[in-house]
């Protein structure tokens, strides 16, 4: 392999672009210094995203300056409260450009919470349609369970080798057949957290224009992409604020049309969601707006946080955010593609698309022995983990995009789960399977990402070359 400065000459001739984001080498430097002090390779943003030094001291010196209390009152502590919350909320009207007279902004504790909202309050019913792709991750497949119990036409859209992309024709297919249905949603990610596939936002219009709902699940995409809620407008989007900046951990929201929205039945009611209820009378009044789907109090010390963390990556730019990703991840795929056992058999084998076009800055693939062997993802992880790499093995909640991958056929799982109907762990799929992998590995780049932990990486790769997987 070359030598690191020789690859970086090389990269950056290759990627001329990567010069014009050197500011968040100066960003790392400053507001991540831990990484560096650490020597730690953070190769996981689609897991979480991290958090800049500055977002937590912001956060600190606004909960020391003051006093807060419960929002559901009219004290000062719960008004002082109540502002914090709502100026949150402007801030995510603000951010993906969602108007406020169009949109609402639920808070959840993350976008699967905000995923279950819609799941439990969508209008099922034995005469609905619920189409899901492939490719979605298991908060979205969940849904399923609910459309299920109410009777509801269940179908899913397949993925087409070798990108790992939505066969458009049978999607185009699902859309547009006709059949008398009360409700009908369309579920899909803006990009894939197994494959890093950016499937097209051009879907929602079509579907719209067909009588469907649309629910984008977003939380792979706003990490490093910009997702403008007035020129697109899907009908339900959910996201986890963590893997955008980092912090707060416990937050994330469902940014619903008011068009749509009002199809939503929730199936109970609590505390914060009505404006009155009674026990003698059995009645209960729902608030009109976002209130109604946040359970309890709200995690009224976590908001400003919020506000603080989406200033923060509003101030840096989408723009240069995705151009250090592209360029990290365009010389990665390159990179592992291009490593070889001296028998000329391939090291790895990546999942999804090889070039840049409408991908994100996932990569999942898996490493193979000299003689043509997977090597188990565990044991890479378990490797990585000693050199200080954070990265993440598994089907990374996808299982539809895993099946699909590792080779996984409807019949070796209707066999496998009919021999332990009552319950499985991962030791017993392995075995169901035979000689498959059960999952891959998942390397992503992000926000401070830089060519030294893509190079590191890469050399960490090159230990497994010309091995045995039995010797591993």
């Amino acid at each position: 392999m070359d030598s690191f400065r020789e690859a970086e000459r090389s990269f950056n001739d290759e990627y001329p672009g990567y010069r014009n984001t050197t500011s968040l080498d100066e960003l790392r430097h400053a507001q991540y210094e831990r990484l560096d002090r650490l020597e730690h390779r953070y190769l996981d943003y689609t897991g979480a995203g991290l958090y800049a030094s500055t977002q937590i001291e912001a956060h600190t010196r606004l909960l020391l300056a003051d006093v807060f209390g419960n929002p559901h009152s009219s004290s000062p502590a719960s008004a002082l409260a109540t502002r914090l919350i709502e100026r949150a909320r402007g801030a995510v009207h603000e951010f993906f450009k969602a108007s406020a007279d169009e949109y609402i902004v639920v808070f959840t504790r993350n976008a699967t919470g905000a995923l279950k909202l819609v799941g439990e309050s969508y209008p099922f019913d034995p005469a609905s349609r619920f189409l899901l792709t492939l490719d979605n991750h298991n908060s979205v497949n969940g849904i399923r369970e609910f459309a299920r119990a109410s009777g509801s036409a269940l179908s899913y859209c397949p993925l087409l080798l070798p990108e790992m992309r939505i066969d458009p024709e049978r999607l185009a297919a699902h859309l547009s057949a006709s059949g008398e249905t009360t409700h009908k949603l369309f579920a899909y990610p803006a990009q894939s957290n197994f494959s890093g596939v950016q499937h097209s936002l051009d879907w929602i219009e079509f579907a719209h224009a067909r009588g469907w709902d649309v629910l984008l699940d977003a939380a792979a995409y706003v990490p490093a992409n910009a997702l403008d809620l007035g020129r697109v407008k899907p009908d339900f989007v959910c996201v986890s604020f963590y893997k955008m900046f980092g912090y707060p951990t416990g937050a994330g929201c469902l940014i619903a049309r008011k068009a749509v929205v009002s199809k939503l039945h929730r199936p109970w009611f609590s505390g914060g969601t009505i404006t009155v209820a009674s026990v003698k009378g059995d009645r209960h009044y729902l608030h009109s707006g976002p209130e109604a789907f946040e359970d309890g109090t709200p995690d009224y010390l976590c908001a400003p946080a919020i506000e603080i963390g989406l200033n923060h990556l509003a101030g840096i730019g989408y723009e240069m955010i995705h151009a250090r990703v592209a360029a990290l991840t365009g010389w990665m795929l390159g990179q592992l593609g291009a490593l070889r056992h001296g028998n000329g058999l391939g090291l790895v084998r990546i999942y999804g698309p090889l070039a840049l076009d409408a991908r994100g800055g996932t990569i999942a693939f898996n490493i193979f022995d000299k003689d043509g062997r997977f090597i188990d993802h565990r044991i890479v992880e378990d490797r990585a983990n000693t050199m200080k790499i954070s990265l993440r093995t598994g089907c990374f909640c996808n299982p539809g995009g895993g099946e699909v991958a590792l080779g996984i056929s409807e019949e070796e799982l209707d066999a496998c789960f009919s021999r332990t109907p009552s319950g499985m762990t991962l030791d017993d799929f392995r075995e169901c399977i035979d000689d498959k992998s059960s999952g891959a590995v998942r390397i992503s780049f992000g926000l401070v990402s830089n060519f030294e932990d893509a190079y590191h990486f890469l050399q960490f790769a090159t230990r497994f070359v010309d091995k045995r997987a039995i010797e591993i």
